[in-house]
């Protein structure tokens, strides 16, 4: 038993010595290169001294902003595209101009993107009067999102009048959902006119 003890401590022994960080009198150190920048291997390249292989960044990062991923996300307020109208007007109220300031924003940012801008009227009126509100509906978002930054080159206003309704019951609030002015992109793989 004392034997195998003495065998062991040995072994410990002898381990730790060939741990030992200062190099002994008879043991050559390596040279010491300077690192230099990775580059492209070519077909017959070693790896630079630099170069970590197998390597996986792993911080939490975003995919970077494109306008698909701003246009189709729902928590963007991209996504909601409708300013709505009281009876029989047409100017811009108050509560909407956070959402045009953010369409205008986006494309201030995007000079590729295009927006159409679609005027809509309740059933009520005739086919002519509606067409002329729902053209003064267009031009107010337009108007609007040209003063707030956005290049009227990208923006193209048209009335639907009271063509394309998006609720068809005959009541006041289905009325207030199809006086409306719809934004329309064009953008990347975004097509919606």
């Amino acid at each position: 038993m004392r034997l195998s003890a003495i065998l062991v401590a040995a072994s410990a022994f002898a381990i730790l010595s060939g741990c030992s960080s200062t190099p002994t009198s008879d043991q050559n150190a390596a040279p010491v290169t300077e690192a230099k920048p990775m580059t492209a291997p070519g077909p017959t390249a070693a790896p630079s001294v630099t170069e970590t292989p197998n390597t996986v960044n792993l911080t939490n990062q975003q995919p970077p902003a494109t306008p698909n991923n701003e246009l189709t996300d729902p928590k963007s307020p991209l996504s909601r595209r409708s300013v709505y109208f009281d009876f029989d007007k047409y100017d811009v109220k108050d509560e909407f101009r956070g959402l045009l300031q953010a369409h205008a924003t986006y494309l201030n940012r995007n000079h590729s993107a295009k927006m159409l801008i679609q005027g809509n009227c309740d059933e009520r009126g005739s086919r002519e009067y509606n067409l002329a509100l729902g053209q003064r509906r267009s031009d107010a978002v337009k108007k609007t999102m040209g003063l707030l930054g956005a290049s009227e080159s990208q923006m193209e206003s048209v009335s639907l009048g009271k063509e394309k309704p998006r609720c068809t019951d005959h009541s006041e609030e289905c009325f207030a959902e199809n006086r409306r002015a719809d934004m329309l992109y064009s953008a990347g793989n975004v097509k919606e006119f």
